[in-house]
């Protein structure tokens, strides 16, 4: 049975998570995990070198970890979430009775909520939690692991892994932010961590804009239909308050240009009307001109 101490320890990792996805959003930094949280009279660390963390002094892991993929290189371990909107999570190596094996496996048999840590890519994860073991196949090395309600209320004695239409609904939510922190990470990376119309370089402040948005039959998560914006130039964008150029001329709507206000607007959206966008070097990377000029013209039809 879990001890208090344990209960406590859990709920404190997941309160610390919250915090984290408030500073950070949904894809948490390496940086920021390794430190651990506090917890009694020190920190504890929530992942290990390995795929399974027991924390010291502990027998029942306390979080999972899929490594994110490396150019070049294979993931150590072929975890998938199935058909059935369950993840398959291998073993540690091929001994059912492996320390972190058995661990999970008590985890399973006391409901034991876990932090299951999805590299999204090299230094970046997507925490999610609580997170249950709900089955064991040994014949496959495998356990399953199900995903309920992120939010622990009223003590997560009360939670049970959800009916199969709450889980599909929960997975499929968790997937969809996942492949957000995908499309995200990827355009970061093309535009240098720089917004693409005021060259502002905090992270923590830039989005993955779409040029054509996601609902639209072509507007898929790719970086040539992404573009790096700060959060203000993005909420402009969506509202046709700027509109982008095929010519990668940013061009800002007449009756801004024509108000009088304080320096944000001056500066923060006046000031870049006919400036050219910033583009990623590689070919490849860069915005489609078909997107934007069908962009444009949603633009000036707005305006």
């Amino acid at each position: 049975m879990k001890s208090d101490t344990d209960s406590l320890m859990r709920l404190a990792a997941f309160t610390w998570l919250g915090d984290l996805r408030n500073t950070y959003g949904d894809v948490v930094p390496f940086a920021a995990i390794q430190k651990g949280f506090p917890f009694s009279s020190g920190r504890v660390r929530v992942m290990g070198p390995q795929g399974i963390f027991i924390p010291r002094g502990g027998s029942v892991p306390l979080s999972i970890t899929t490594a994110p993929p490396k150019p070049g290189k294979v993931r150590p371990y072929d975890d998938q979430i199935s058909d059935d909107h369950l993840l398959r999570y291998k073993y540690r190596g091929s001994d059912i009775n492996h320390r972190e094996n058995a661990g999970l496996r008590r985890a399973m048999v006391e409901n034991l909520p876990l932090i299951y840590f999805w590299g999204i890519a090299v230094g970046q994860y997507f925490p999610v939690w609580p997170s249950f073991v709900v089955a064991d196949d040994p014949g496959s090395l495998t356990f399953t692991v199900g995903f309920d309600a992120e939010q622990v209320k009223g003590g997560y004695d009360l939670l049970e892994v959800g009916t199969e239409a709450r889980r599909e609904y929960i997975t499929q939510e968790r997937l969809v932010r996942v492949h957000q922190a995908q499309f995200r990470q990827k355009v970061l990376v093309a535009y240098r961590s720089s917004c693409a119309i005021c060259r502002l370089k905090h992270t923590e402040l830039l989005d993955a804009a779409h040029i054509l948005p996601d609902v639209h039959p072509r507007g898929e998560p790719i970086v040539p239909n992404g573009l790096a914006l700060c959060k203000i130039h993005h909420a402009a964008f969506d509202r046709n308050i700027l509109g982008i150029r095929p010519d990668l001329q940013v061009e800002v709507r007449s009756d801004i240009l024509e108000e009088v206000d304080g320096p944000m607007l001056r500066y923060g959206l006046q000031a870049c009307d006919k400036q050219q966008l910033l583009i990623p070097r590689r070919p490849v990377d860069k915005p489609r001109p078909e997107f934007l000029d069908e962009r444009y013209q949603q633009f000036r039809e707005a305006g």
